[in-house]
C-alpha cells in the first residue's frame, strides 16, 4: 500500500485537493497521510483546520511554520521555517509520495524538503500563467515534480513546454470542479440569515441580490494592498447592493487588506456588509451560485466562476493571463472602472458554464492514477 502525505497550509489548499484526499482515502492501495500548518492552523485566518476535522480527516501532524507579519522577509522566512520542520515529519510519515497543490509559499516548502529526501513529488494545479510570484513558485514546483495533474489543456500544454516527459503528466481537471459539481447536485443550498450569526457585520437578505467580495495581496505589489482594497469597497457600496466581503490569505500584503477592511468598519462605512474569515468550501460554493457578482482577485472567479456561470469582475494583475471563461470583466484597481464592471456584470446576469477546469472527476483520476504510478527519483526529462 502507497503512503500519500498531502501538506495543506491554507484554507485555499484545503478546496483545491479535498476531492483527492477523499479518493486517495477510499481507496484500496493508498494511505492517505494528513499535514496541516501555516494560516490553516491560525485563527485569524479561519482556523481551517477545524474544516478539515469536522469533514472527517484525520491530521497526522499540526505544524506550525507561519512567522507572523505578512512581509515579503516573513514570507521568505516562513518558507524557511517549513524547510527547517517538513523533513522531520517526512522522516516520521515515511511518504511513497508527497502530493503538493498550486502555487504558495508551503508548497514551495513541501517540495524543497521531499525533493532533498529523495521522495516522489505529485503536483497539482502546474502549468498555469498568472501574476505575483505564485507563477515563479508553481513553474519551479513543476521542475522538481515526478508526476504532474495540471487542470486544463493549456497548463499541460506548457508543462510539456517545460521539458517534463508527456507520460509523466496527466490532465485530470482541477479538483475544486469536483466539489462545485458535487455541491450544486444538492437541492437545498442550506444558506440562511444562520449563516450571519458567523462573522461580524449587517445580516443580509440572500434571496435578495448580494455582491461576494474576495481580494488577496498581490506580493509584488507590496505596500499597495490597503488602497486596492478601498477602491473595491468604494465601488461596491456605490452599486447599494448588499455585499458580504471575505478576510484575506496570509501573503505578504495580507495586513494591508486587513487594515483597510478594519478603517472600513471602524468609520461607519460598513452598512449591509458582513465580513467573514473563513466559509466551509459548500457555502462558499452555494454563495458563488447565488451572488449577483464576484467582485476581486480571487482564481474561485477564474476556476469555480466558469463552471458556474458567476458574473465576475477580476481585479489586477494576479490572475494576468490566467485561462478564463466569458464570465470575466477585468480592471484596474480604480473605484471608477470597478463600479463600470460590477453594473455590467449585474446587467448581464448568469453566465452559461464553461468546463474549462475539468468535470468534477479529478480526485478520482489523481487517487487512481498514485496507486499505479512508478517513478524514479532521478527526474528523466526531455528537451
Amino acid at each position: 500500500m502507497k503512503r500519500v502525505c498531502v501538506v495543506i497550509g491554507s484554507r485555499a489548499n484545503y478546496s483545491s485537493i479535498k476531492s483527492a484526499m477523499r479518493a486517495i482515502r477510499a481507496h484500496p492501495d493508498l494511505e492517505l497521510q494528513l499535514v496541516v500548518g501555516a494560516s490553516a492552523l491560525l485563527d485569524r485566518y479561519g482556523a481551517a483546520v477545524s474544516l478539515i476535522e469536522q469533514d472527517g480527516f484525520s491530521v497526522d501532524v499540526k505544524l506550525h511554520m507561519l512567522v507572523e507579519g505578512e512581509t515579503p522577509a516573513t514570507m521568505a522566512k516562513s518558507t524557511g521555517m517549513g524547510l527547517i520542520e517538513l523533513p522531520t515529519v517526512f522522516e516520521r510519515l515515511q511518504p511513497d509520495f508527497v502530493l503538493t497543490v498550486g502555487d504558495r509559499f508551503e508548497t514551495m516548502a513541501t517540495t524543497l524538503a521531499a525533493a532533498y529526501m529523495n521522495i516522489p513529488i505529485a503536483h497539482t494545479m502546474g502549468g498555469e500563467v498568472t501574476g505575483t510570484i505564485d507563477e515563479s513558485i508553481r513553474h519551479a514546483v513543476t521542475k522538481f515534480a515526478h508526476v504532474h495533474f495540471p487542470a486544463s489543456q493549456d497548463a499541460a500544454d506548457r508543462i510539456a513546454k517545460l521539458g517534463e516527459r508527456l507520460e509523466d503528466i496527466h490532465l485530470v481537471g482541477c479538483p475544486r470542479i469536483d466539489l462545485v459539481a458535487e455541491i450544486l447536485e444538492g437541492r437545498e443550498d442550506g444558506l440562511s440569515k444562520d449563516l450571519f450569526a458567523l462573522g461580524v457585520g449587517d445580516a443580509l437578505d440572500l434571496t435578495k441580490p448580494f455582491l461576494l467580495v474576495s481580494q488577496h495581496p498581490v506580493t509584488t505589489e507590496y505596500g499597495s494592498g490597503e488602497g486596492q482594497i478601498n477602491a473595491t469597497l468604494e465601488a461596491v457600496a456605490r452599486t447599494q447592493i448588499p455585499a458580504i466581503v471575505l478576510w484575506p490569505n496570509a501573503d505578504a500584503g495580507s495586513e494591508d487588506i486587513a487594515r483597510g477592511i478594519r478603517k472600513w468598519r471602524e468609520r461607519g462605512r460598513a452598512k449591509d456588509m458582513h465580513f467573514f474569515k473563513n466559509l466551509p468550501v459548500a457555502t462558499y460554493v452555494h454563495l458563488m451560485d447565488r451572488t449577483a457578482c464576484l467582485v476581486g482577485n480571487s482564481s474561485s472567479g477564474i476556476r469555480e466562476g466558469a463552471f458556474i456561470g458567476t458574473p465576475t469582475v477580476n481585479l489586477g494583475s494576479r490572475q494576468d493571463a490566467r485561462d478564463r471563461g466569458s464570465n470575466v470583466i477585468d480592471c484596474d484597481h480604480d473605484r471608477d472602472q470597478i463600479y463600470a464592471a460590477i453594473r455590467r456584470q449585474i446587467d448581464h446576469g448568469r453566465y452559461a458554464m464553461e468546463p474549462i477546469y475539468g468535470d468534477g472527476k479529478a480526485g478520482e483520476r489523481i487517487a487512481e492514477i498514485l496507486a499505479h504510478k512508478t517513478v524514479k527519483v532521478q527526474k528523466q526529462i526531455t528537451y
